[in-house]
Parts: C-alpha cells; structure tokens; sequence
C-alpha cells in the first residue's frame, strides 16, 4: 500500500515538472493552491487508471502498427490517453487546440514517463516471498 502510494506521488511530481518544461507547448498544471493540489492527485489517479484500461486496451488493438514502428507507436498512444485524460482539466490541461495541443500533449507524455522512471529508482522495490 505505501508503495502505491508513493508511485502515485512520483507521478504527480512528474506531471508537474513536465509542466513546467512544456509550459510554452500548453500543457499546465494547477497545482498553486491546497485545492489545486488535491485536484492534481485526483487527475493523476485518473491518467493512472485511463492507462491501465484505455491505455492497454489501445496497444493491444494497435500491435500490428507497433511492430511495425518498433514500439514507438505506444509513444502516440501514452499521448493520446494523456490528452484525454487533460480534457477532464482535473489537475491538469493542455490549453492548445488541435495539433498544437496533441504536440503538447506528447511531449509531456514523454518526459512524465522519463522523470517517472528516473523517480521509480528511488522507490523500495516490492517483497519478494
């Protein structure tokens, strides 16, 4: 359980660090306030379950196009679930639209899931029984 919890902060600490990098692409956060903050952990829980569902379901539909790219067809699917997932402005949001936005939204996605793996090292590694 503390684990979980602790990747949870590490994922909120990634999406607000991607946003201040990618602040001029238009992806921000709204984590300036207690309100703001608790918002942002609501959001991260839902991009964490949007990619556990949606975000599973998409690359299993797209394997074919993966292989084909070599895996770098999931870099477009990560971006895509987290630009649905900034449309619930919870925590979160990409203020571009379209393309401008979808460019915004891979760009965060990339560095959330750098500094999420670079922040991934530092958690206790789970029991082995």
């Amino acid at each position: 359980m503390v684990r979980l919890l602790l990747r949870w902060i590490a994922l909120a600490i990634s999406v607000v660090a991607a946003s201040f990098i990618t602040a001029g692409l238009g992806f921000q956060t709204e984590a300036k306030t207690p309100a703001g903050i608790v918002q942002l952990f609501i959001g991260v829980a839902l991009l964490a379950f949007l990619n556990v569902t949606l975000g599973k379901i998409l690359k299993f539909l797209a394997m074919p196009l993966n292989c084909l790219t070599l895996g770098l067809f999931s870099v477009v699917i990560n971006a895509a679930v987290l630009w649905f997932a900034a449309t619930f402005e919870l925590g979160f949001k990409i203020t571009k639209p379209g393309f401008e936005g979808f460019v915004a939204a891979l760009a965060a996605s990339v560095l959330i899931s750098l500094i999420n793996g670079m922040l991934g090292v530092f958690l206790p590694e789970k029991d082995k029984d």
